[in-house]
């Protein structure tokens, strides 16, 4: 068997060239990939996602369930909507830290589970997405800044809490005053809404969670609201709703809940990865617009393939042969020899390709007239192909006879 030999003008990188030119990205890419699962790794006992009372990173709530559990509030951290409803009792309070991620189904469920068990319901962040179902009668606007802000109103545990840093969603309320209590608010709308249950237990709206967040906890009241809320039964149940629950099923969110689940899920993100890939974007775009500005006027360059001059006219009267191009092989042939004769009869460049001015020149240096200049120079497009090689012969000695002469 023969081996091709490898042509030494081919443009194909080797398999050495290929690995000298992306090592150093494959490097960088294994670097980087070691370095995830390392973090991931270090970082996996202590953190478990936002405002999870297991996790100790910023956003985590691990702080306020300590505290809780050491004045003896048992915690119950649960993912699906089955388990949260199964616990709701006079003596348990539901946390339920993302309604918006709840689709109609299990807001319904929710809400089922919620009236008539005499306990207390905490909803943090509730927006239109699930405020309209879970508690009817209140109505959601967001947009409002979280800062510090006074209770303004005769809540007792916002009264001892006293200023807090809230904000997010604002309600506006169609239920009876008597059933319901409004703090905090935002330019005439609550933060906070309670809400009186009929036995004897009540729901609270939270327009933002960052008072129960670690980093936040030890800032103004917002360790007191948290532990009054969230500590005024024995037991806590913390919901932290999860798109792979049991009970989410296809064809059971309209659009408003899909774009909450969106939400939802977006701020399960962490803000350092959000941040990260927007920095990533704008370095792509700045080496995207840097590599494709012209930063002078365009250089020779070494051809990468040298052609020699008798494989490329070759090539072109194969092109010209297949297309029966013999009127144009003509034309180029007798412009290419009026080129070479006019400076040998000083004839003028410009001159060479009009007959007036050549064939004068021709005629006044040829020893006889043998030759007819006007056919050969300026003369009909061959009929066959063997007329086009007497013409490119009678060319040659035409031009023979003029450099001899």
């Amino acid at each position: 068997m023969s081996r091709t030999p490898t042509s030494p003008t081919s443009t194909a990188a080797s398999a050495r060239q290929m690995w000298t030119r992306t090592r150093g990205l494959l490097v960088g890419l294994a670097i980087l990939v070691i370095g995830a699962v390392a973090l991931a790794a270090v970082r996996s006992g202590d953190q478990h996602g936002r405002l999870d009372p297991r996790s100790a990173d910023k956003f985590g709530s691990r702080a306020v369930a300590e505290i809780l559990k050491a004045q003896g509030v048992t915690i119950r951290p649960v993912s699906t909507l089955a388990e949260a409803t199964s616990a709701a009792g006079p003596d348990t309070t539901l946390l339920v830290t993302v309604p918006d991620l709840l689709i109609p189904a299990q807001q319904e469920s929710l809400r089922s589970a919620m009236v008539g068990s005499g306990g207390r319901t905490v909803l943090l962040g509730a927006g239109p997405a699930s405020v309209r179902t879970l508690v009817p009668g209140v109505d959601s606007d967001s947009g409002s800044r979280v800062k510090n802000r006074e209770p303004a109103c005769s809540f007792p545990p916002a009264v001892r809490a006293g200023s807090v840093e809230i904000g997010g969603e604002q309600y506006t309320s169609t239920l009876p005053a008597s059933r319901t209590t409004a703090c905090y608010p935002n330019d005439g709308r609550p933060t906070l809404l309670r809400v009186q249950d009929d036995a004897d237990g009540d729901t609270v709206l939270v327009g933002s969670p960052d008072f129960l967040y670690n980093d936040r906890l030890d800032e103004q009241g917002n360790a007191s609201l948290a532990l009054q809320l969230l500590g005024s039964r024995p037991h806590l149940v913390w919901y932290l709703p999860s798109l792979s629950d049991p009970s989410v099923t296809e064809g059971d969110s309209d659009d408003s809940s899909e774009e909450g689940a969106a939400e939802g899920f977006l701020s399960l993100v962490p803000s350092g990865w959000l941040w990260g890939t927007l920095q990533l974007f704008v370095a792509a775009l700045l080496a995207a617009v840097w590599r494709a500005r012209r930063l002078g006027p365009l250089v020779t360059e070494r051809l990468p393939v040298a052609v020699r001059a008798s494989e490329a006219t070759e090539g072109r009267a194969r092109l010209y042969r297949k297309a029966d191009a013999r009127d144009r092989a003509a034309t180029v042939l007798r412009a290419a020899a009026r080129t070479r004769i006019a400076p040998l009869l000083g004839v003028a460049p410009r001159d060479a390709h009009t007959p007036d001015s050549l064939l004068p020149a021709v005629s006044a240096r040829l020893s006889d007239g043998a030759h007819d200049a006007g056919d050969l120079l300026f003369g009909p497009a061959p009929t066959d192909d063997a007329a086009l090689i007497r013409l490119a012969d009678q060319l040659d000695a035409l031009e023979r006879e003029v450099r001899t002469s």
